[in-house]
């Protein structure tokens, strides 16, 4: 029931994607992206008062519509304020807040569960949904998104058709993540490591920012081909590395393979950090600026789409095999083809179609 009620937030996100991105190219991006917030916000103030299963998965259902929209919405909008020299390194710093509120927000609830009821706790997200709804209000943007001819509604108004064959790249990378970040803890009791999961993911969160500074000033001086392909490329031997680990395990040096388990955190934060932005960057420089949220869309709903099914696969490897080893040398394998595609197909297509 938990896995039902889990499952459904995520695909209540990424059925509202499309549409959303459809509506923000209509109409004015930032009244829609605070009507999304506000409404995000306010789901939170259910959940202490729902009582039934029932409700909540309605609840789970609402919150995960909200937050599809409001994440589809901001991205969109800062690629609106942005300026276009800058758009790179803006949208990673952009990725960078997402990194440390994904950080923060499960260590301060992890602790307050400690002391204080599930109560207490919602009413802190609350608190805080409200401080950042305010500050959300105190952006200034009126940009009209251009509507210089009249089209049909069609799939293309809905996905980014140009991206599909990046899409098809991004979701691949998407799966080993939605491994790691589920299953990394299970993994590391297999190899001894019992405590300091929060270590793992605070190293792995400074390697997504340390990138993030030098990758988006690559973005902007035009190199996105390249920072994906490097990017691409540490992530898959960061994995092959977590592979490799459970071969390790042999040779009984315990210190060793702690500082290996904490390093590959670092090394694949610096991978996923380099990714990010750039392919950010790649889908709106495919689009007009009439499809900016369609871009946005497309590119959030293939990352989504690869760690859910990172979720299902991780699990179904791992008891099939007996073990995660087998489940991170596939997802070691899976970044690896979508290295290789990109740099013989989606790639060059990009080069061949962009914008911009």
């Amino acid at each position: 029931m938990v896995g039902i009620i889990l499952s459904c937030y995520t695909i209540a996100a990424l059925v509202v994607r499309p549409m959303a991105g459809f509506i923000l190219d209509i109409f004015k991006r930032r009244p829609i992206y605070l009507l999304g917030y506000l409404l995000f916000v306010l789901t939170f103030v259910g959940y202490p008062l729902v009582n039934l299963v029932g409700l909540f998965l309605l609840l789970r259902i609402l919150h995960g519509f909200t937050f599809g929209l409001v994440t589809t919405a901001g991205n969109s909008l800062v690629v609106d304020i942005m300026p276009a020299s800058r758009r790179g390194e803006g949208l990673g710093y952009f990725g960078i807040a997402n990194n440390l509120a994904m950080a923060i927000g499960p260590m301060i609830s992890l602790f307050m569960y400690d002391y204080y009821s599930f109560d207490i706790i919602f009413y802190t997200a609350i608190a805080s949904g409200f401080l950042g709804f305010f500050v959300a209000f105190q952006i200034k943007s009126d940009k009209v998104p251009d509507r210089t001819e009249k089209q049909p509604i069609a799939f293309d108004r809905f996905f980014l058709i140009k991206g599909l064959s990046s899409g098809f790249c991004l979701l691949l990378l998407g799966i080993p993540y939605g491994m790691l970040t589920t299953y990394v803890a299970l993994y590391g009791k297999e190899l001894g490591i019992h405590s300091g999961m929060g270590i793992f993911f605070s190293l792995m969160a400074i390697g997504l920012i340390g990138s993030r500074f030098f990758a988006g000033r690559m973005v902007d001086r035009g190199k996105i081909i390249k920072v994906i392909s490097y990017g691409t490329l540490i992530c898959a031997i960061s994995f092959f590395m977590l592979a490799g680990l459970k071969n390790a395990e042999n040779n009984n040096n315990y210190t060793l393979i702690v500082g290996l388990f904490y390093g590959i955190a670092i090394i694949t934060g610096i991978g996923y950090g380099m990714v990010f932005p750039a392919y950010n960057t790649l889908f709106v420089n495919l689009a007009p600026n009439n499809r900016r949220a369609t871009a946005s869309s497309t590119y959030l709903t293939s990352w989504d789409i690869g760690i859910g099914l990172g979720l299902v696969l991780g699990g179904r490897i791992a008891d099939s095999t007996g073990g995660l080893q087998v489940a991170y040398l596939s997802g070691a394998l899976i970044v690896t083809v979508s290295l290789a595609f990109f740099v013989r197909i989606a790639g060059p297509y990009f080069e061949k179609n962009k914008l911009r």
